[in-house]
């Protein structure tokens, strides 16, 4: 079997206004879906993506404004890469430089990343690939000729490198690509979320909490092929949970040897099943089982909006 690359990311973020200001209005992402923590209903979870929340686009958060920070480690994605077009990269230097968000500049496999970290210490990465995407939402002064496309892929930290990399290959179905004196590397067939760079040092356990990603998703076409890839999982001798109904997706969790929480999760039936699409995110849209709590959880969740920021910086910026 085959994952077609990554569906989803999952963190923990810190207060819910400065999450949706940082990947709504200075990234630009859209926000596809405000809902809450299936789990904890208490607590947010809000979906960016593209215009339509496509797999390979959807980063999602669990916002804890009073949470405690998390701490960096094995068994987490370390860094979650963005994809923009080509000749991009000068607009995403003036824009992180024109809301004063410090980078650097790295490189990997020949590859240049503009690397900074969100308000709650998560780690990004931006990194300009040729692909026939095209993200059309825009926001600001992000114009379709520069918006972020959707995941370019993921930085990975095990507590168990060579493990992980049985897993990505053996399980997942990835290609292993290359290797460099820190990085082992792997692709996916997919256009997007498709490329995994593994840290071959082992690291210690990480510590979940504001600043870590929660899970790493990866793409099953639907539910027949889930059923088959939980039957496969489990014949790799791993647990795996049964499937959790997500309303729009479905998915199933286990965890790799090197510690990472991976789900499979199910390209449909999307976003749009309770939004029309030109509505997607405007409105709190609540599972059955809580619907009757709407009028509780609605005057206990902090009140979020997405803003044009542009307005308050310079008129210099690109």
């Amino acid at each position: 079997m085959q994952t077609s690359g990554i569906h989803h990311i999952t963190a923990i973020v810190g207060h819910p206004q400065e999450n949706v200001d940082f990947y709504g209005s200075v990234l630009g992402l859209r926000l596809v879906k405000k809902t809450v923590n299936f789990d904890d209903p208490g607590t947010y979870h809000l979906y960016f993506g593209d215009e339509q929340g496509s797999p390979g686009t959807i980063i999602t958060f669990f916002p804890w404004a009073d949470g405690r920070q998390g701490a960096l480690g094995g068994g987490q994605v370390a860094v979650t890469t963005y994809v923009i077009p080509k000749g991009s990269m000068t607009f995403w230097k003036a824009r992180l430089f024109d809301f004063d968000i410090s980078f650097s500049e790295v490189t990997r496999f020949g590859e240049e990343f503009l690397s900074f970290s969100d308000p709650h210490g998560l780690k990004i990465e931006l990194v300009e690939r040729e692909t026939s995407s095209v993200n059309t939402w825009e926001h600001g002064k992000i114009h379709q000729d520069v918006a972020i496309q959707g995941f370019g892929g993921a930085v990975l930290y095990s507590t168990n490198p060579d493990e992980t990399r049985e897993i990505l290959t053996g399980v997942l179905g990835l290609d292993f690509v290359e290797e460099s004196d820190e990085f082992m590397r792997f692709q996916a067939p997919a256009e997007l979320g498709n490329i995994i760079d593994v840290d071959k040092a082992p690291r210690d356990q990480g510590v979940m909490g504001v600043g870590t990603v929660h899970h790493i998703a990866w793409r099953a076409e639907d539910r027949a092929e889930q059923r088959a890839w939980q039957k496969f999982v489990r014949e790799k001798g791993f647990l795996v949970t049964e499937v959790k109904d997500r309303n729009y997706f479905h998915a199933i969790y286990f965890r790799e040897t090197g510690s990472i929480l991976f789900e499979i999760a199910t390209d449909p039936p999307g976003f749009g099943i309770d939004e029309e699409a030109e509505e997607l995110g405007e409105n709190l849209m609540l599972p059955l089982q809580y619907e009757k709590y709407r009028e509780q959880l609605e005057s206990t969740l902090i009140p979020i909006q997405v803003r044009n920021l542009d307005e308050d910086v310079s008129d210099d910026s690109n």
